[in-house]
């Protein structure tokens, strides 16, 4: 338990590296492979408490926020260690802490990954009327290095559609010349410009 509880705070302390956290989350993060060790060696060769853990396990997962993706992988690495402890594979478990936490360090440091600091997210509502497949090629061809229509919605009960949009900005392009064309074009309805550096929330 106590090989545990080290190799969880160093797992807390991999994830605190140049990453946004909660306190919540770091300290459940640094107790999570003491909790999963103590489940397997309590239900080891007990396959109806194995059941019942694993429906316990569940409920948590659906009463639980979805976190993002790295914030996912943590977690999954905290349980594996605990399983790897609680059978009882102790040097295992800290080669394997070992070599995740430096390639989760070395991903980090080298920034391996990242997106383009150019690429954005844009939605667009327009009425329904409107051809969108069309009207906004100018617009993208005159500011836009790449664009990519991902989705395309109904909104307000069909009464107008909401496009999805992964682009590319120009290195020279004015954002705010931009959303200005396009708000003449969707007749001055909502659109959105966001980062598309942001992780995403996953849910499994």
């Amino acid at each position: 338990m106590i090989v545990t509880l080290l190799l969880g705070l160093l797992i807390a302390i991999v994830h605190m590296y140049k990453n946004d956290y909660s306190k919540n989350f770091i300290f459940a993060v640094a107790l999570l492979p003491t909790m999963v060790q103590s489940v397997i060696m309590i239900v080891h060769g007990n396959l109806g408490a194995g059941i019942t853990v694993a429906g316990a396990f569940s409920l948590v997962r659906f009463r639980s926020a979805p976190g993002n993706a790295r914030e996912m992988a943590t977690i999954f690495f905290a349980m594996t260690v605990g399983l790897a402890t609680g059978r009882g594979y102790l040097l295992y478990a800290a080669f394997f802490t070992f070599v995740v936490s430096i390639s989760m360090l070395l991903y980090t440091f080298i920034d391996f990954g990242s997106a383009k600091q150019n690429m954005r997210l844009l939605k667009i509502t327009f009425p329904e009327t409107l051809d969108y497949q069309h009207i906004f090629a100018n617009v993208f061809a005159k500011y836009t290095q790449n664009t990519q229509l991902e989705t395309v919605k109904t909104v307000n009960l069909g009464t107008l559609f909401e496009a999805r949009y992964r682009i590319e900005l120009k290195k020279e392009a004015d954002e705010k010349e931009f959303l200005d064309q396009l708000r003449q074009l969707n007749d001055n309805l909502e659109i959105i410009l966001t980062s598309d550096n942001l992780d995403r929330h996953v849910s499994l």
